[in-house]
């Protein structure tokens, strides 16, 4: 039987319920409205403050105005009072936080895959940055020093200049000035007189909207105002193939280009210009590019593209301030407020404090403030974010967003690497002539910033950098190999001692048996009659010369078997 359907009730009215609601309301309106006009309407009451004809009006009006600025500034020092108790509470629960993370990682052991992905991250972070930079100047014929030109001598690595210099092979070495139109004009030529006495040299810009957001920001905020050659072409490429091919040329081979250098130079953004394309990883970031690159640029021309040199720890901390990959999480990386102090220090404040449109500040704590407030970047509680504003800071120093500018030594002197046969022999095979005339029409291409506008920085000097590998840990592995070999000769040693002292104890247990054997013997036969007693006795006697014998012959075997006298044979 099929079950009956129910039916909803329905909300539909009859028109006379409908009507007779609709009335009852309008005449509950009409009774509110009634009751408000007797009531009337209540006006606010205004302040009687004191009567002109009050004896003292002017001390009582004193006093109140005290009394109401006395009033704000107790709850203005409640507010701060309240921020700073929030402040402290999250600090406390932050190190609470991490310290339960501690106990649990300690608690529970790692797990042999954690420990090698574990291995493997170090492999990486230390090892493998030196391997691939190796393989790269072994496998190049030319390469490419890449160097910022706001600051050219600090971005050269005497230690890698020394070991192309002493390579013995035909490597040459090309050093290529980038970001030139950050830097004004006149310190531009300065630059390139300066660094061609050494090395042939090679004025770049690369092509930075693709490859640079601050830069993609700045072109869409000020499209009217900007150039747009400034951004979007490249400017030295032809310069710099030019050079190259016409080296190839004279080799009569096909080549390998290698581009070296420290974080932020603008290796991956050369070769994305030459080659018109994003074929490389480039950005903002420090230590992008992780292992070797090749990239193809026409039949008899490859272009490798090497990871970032490491900066020695050694250096200053302006100096891995700018030339260091800054991770977080390291227990060898900079505190980057102590960066941004020694960046200041080798400025001129008035400069930062025009370019940042910032008051006059004491020290760098209170210019990270400063700044994060007018950023906007704070935290909870309206607390500034000095870390965060820190790492931006230090990022657009290293990008395409500040221009400064330093200036080449006066008395120039050539590194202890570099005598005048080098310098022949690295410019040998190039035309150097037509290069300059190539770098001039490079030059007065650009638009450059004026002299004002651009911040004086001063140059901590040349980068030391980790090219290969440290001594000390191969000699660390030379130490433990032989600890190990001795620590294996004493455990052979010792177990030699164990082996000798067990065949002793065997030896004196079965000396032990046989003359308990004996014994037993001489017990049981002394019953038996002197006839047996004397037999008993002279069976003794044989089985002790017999155990003599045979300790005689396992210690020194030097007696005949056949010379030894046999006393069971006499006795039968």
């Amino acid at each position: 039987m099929k079950r009956p359907r129910l039916r909803k009730a329905s909300k539909r009215l009859s028109c006379h319920k409908r009507y007779k609601i609709q009335k009852k309301i309008r005449e509950h309106h009409r009774k509110v409205r009634r009751e408000a006009k007797k009531r009337g309407r209540k006006k606010p009451k205004k302040d009687p403050s004191v009567p002109g004809a009050a004896p003292f009006k002017e001390a009582l009006l004193r006093e109140a105005e005290q009394r109401r600025q006395r009033l704000e500034e107790l709850q203005q020092k409640q507010k701060l009072d309240r921020q700073k108790e929030l402040e402290k509470r999250r600090k406390l629960d932050a190190k609470k936080n991490a310290a339960k993370i501690e106990e649990q990682t300690e608690g529970t052991e790692p797990t042999k895959s954690e420990a090698n992905t574990k291995e493997v991250l170090n492999k990486k972070s230390k090892k493998s940055l030196h391997s691939e930079l190796e393989k790269v100047i072994e496998a190049s014929d030319v390469i490419l020093e890449v160097l910022d030109a706001r600051d050219p001598m600090g971005c050269r690595c005497p230690q890698l200049e020394q070991a192309i210099t002493c390579s013995g092979g035909d490597k040459k070495l090309v050093l290529v000035l980038n970001k030139i139109d950050l830097v004004p004009k006149e310190n531009l030529e300065k630059w390139l007189d300066c660094l061609k006495k050494e090395f042939p040299t090679v004025a770049f810009k690369s092509s930075t909207l693709t490859t640079d957001r601050t830069m993609r920001e700045h072109f869409s905020r000020k499209r009217a105002r900007i150039d747009l050659s400034r951004n979007t072409e490249c400017f030295g490429s032809e310069c710099l193939l030019k050079l190259l091919q016409e080296h190839c040329r004279t080799q009569d081979k096909a080549i390998q280009v290698g581009l070296v250098g420290f974080p932020n130079v603008g290796k991956s953004s050369i070769i994305n210009s030459i080659k018109k394309n994003r074929v490389c990883n480039a950005g903002l970031g420090r230590g992008l590019t992780k292992c070797m690159q090749v990239v193809r640029i026409d039949k008899k021309m490859k272009m490798l593209d090497s990871p970032s040199i490491v900066a020695d720890r050694a250096n200053s901390t302006l100096t891995l301030a700018l030339r260091s990959i800054i991770d977080d999480g390291r227990s060898g990386s900079i505190d980057v407020v102590e960066a941004v102090d020694a960046v200041l220090n080798h400025c001129s404040k008035q400069q930062v404090m025009m370019f940042y449109s910032i008051p006059d500040f004491r020290n760098t704590e209170e210019f990270l403030t400063l700044l994060a407030q007018k950023r906007g970047m704070l935290k909870k509680g309206g607390v500034p974010d000095i870390e965060n504003i820190a790492k931006l800071l230090l990022s657009d120093w290293t990008g395409a967003k500040i221009s400064y500018h330093s200036q080449p030594p006066g008395s120039q002197m050539l590194p202890p690497y570099l005598t005048e046969d080098k310098i022949a022999e690295m410019q040998k095979g190039f035309n150097l002539k037509k290069l300059e005339e190539e770098n001039n029409a490079t030059v007065q291409a650009l638009k450059y910033p004026s002299p004002a506008s651009s911040i004086v920085f001063q140059s901590a000097g040349m980068t030391n950098g980790k090219i290969q590998e440290n001594k000390v840990v191969g000699e660390a592995s030379q130490w433990e190999s032989l600890e190990a070999s001795e620590e294996e000769e004493e455990d052979d040693f010792m177990e030699t001692d164990d082996q000798d002292s067990m065949e002793e104890e065997e030896e004196e247990e079965e000396e032990k048996d046989v003359k308990e054997e004996s014994k037993i013997g001489m017990t049981r036969k002394a019953e038996l009659g002197k006839q047996q007693a004397r037999q008993a006795t002279s069976e003794n006697k044989l089985a002790e010369s017999g155990c003599d014998s045979s300790l005689s012959l396992s210690l020194d075997k030097s007696a005949d078997e056949d010379d030894a006298y046999d006393f069971n044979t006499d006795y039968v």
